[in-house]
């Protein structure tokens, strides 16, 4: 992998883990999806206005679907997040689903583009399958847990992160064909992608307004937080996908689980850090691995 394509992965990696401990800690659920939809829209719109005026019209039923249909996979990502955070830990929920992801996508991408893994870059994936066992509970996950109750907090958030990571393989490999072979800006295409999922994002918030306005006093600061800086770290992903393969770039994001583990944890006050941050440290070691092979 390019120095350059590394270094953007791994800016986007911390940007990443930060705003989704924002996002844990609003507690939220689809009505916060649609706060931050609100948030990117009047945020990135003149940026993106400008960089698109004399682009867009050039664009096809082709830039279209790919962009409606990412749009709706990522809002059907984001949902099954915030439900992972509201039923289990941010360091069970994040790294299941980080770690499952491109696990997925990485696999696909040989196929879709015709990439290929070095052994060196099998060990890599390894590294993070196995870091993303420990930071899920590790041996206590294939023994009967003396706390039934944590035992089933665990056992949700893997559920709820698994599906979070087969939705995050969806719209890799759709996004990254998106801006590799039909070459559409990531900027404009992580914003035009939003703006096509708020209507259906919508809908929790129609249903009952009046809580709808008690929860946006309550959750505005998280929405602004993921709403400004959530696009700026994806974006960096698929300038990154750009330049370098997908099979590398997708578990190479994973490094964003070292930073949630380390700061998460910490300000969420959740417990085994200790062996989620070991778990952690082997994902970021299947994530040098990748990037040398």
């Amino acid at each position: 992998m390019p120095l350059t394509a590394l270094a953007l992965v791994l800016t986007g990696a911390l940007i990443h883990a930060l705003w989704n401990i924002a996002a844990k800690k609003a507690g939220g659920d689809a009505r916060f999806a649609f706060f931050c939809a609100v948030v990117m829209f009047f945020f990135w719109s003149p940026l993106c206005i400008w960089l698109g005026w004399h682009v867009i019209p050039t664009w096809t039923w082709k830039e279209w679907t790919a962009i409606a249909l990412s749009g709706f996979v990522h809002w059907l990502y984001f949902i099954c997040l915030l439900t992972g955070y509201r039923k289990s830990d941010l360091t069970v929920v994040y790294p299941v689903a980080r770690g499952s992801g491109p696990m997925l996508s990485s696999g696909v991408a040989v196929v879709v583009f015709g990439e290929q893994l070095s052994a060196f870059g099998v060990l890599g994936i390894a590294g993070v399958v196995f870091g993303v066992f420990l930071v899920a509970g590790g041996p206590s996950l294939l023994s009967a847990a003396h706390d039934p109750t944590k035992r089933q907090r665990i056992k949700t958030g893997i559920f709820w992160g698994a599906l979070t990571g087969a939705l995050i393989a969806c719209y890799t490999i759709l996004d990254a064909w998106t801006v590799k072979v039909l070459a559409v800006s990531p900027i404009l295409f992580d914003y035009w992608c939003n703006i096509l999922r708020m209507p259906y994002s919508a809908v929790p918030v129609l249903r009952d307004i009046p809580e709808a306005k008690r929860l946006w006093k309550l959750q505005w600061k998280h929405a602004a937080i993921v709403g400004i800086f959530s696009p700026i770290g994806y974006v960096l992903v698929l300038y990154a996908a750009k330049i370098a393969p997908v099979s590398h770039v997708a578990p190479a994001r994973e490094v964003s689980m070292l930073f949630a583990a380390l700061i998460g944890g910490q300000l969420l006050g959740e417990s085994d850090r200790g062996l989620r941050i070991l778990g952690a440290c082997c994902i970021a070691a299947g994530v040098m691995a990748l990037a040398l092979g």
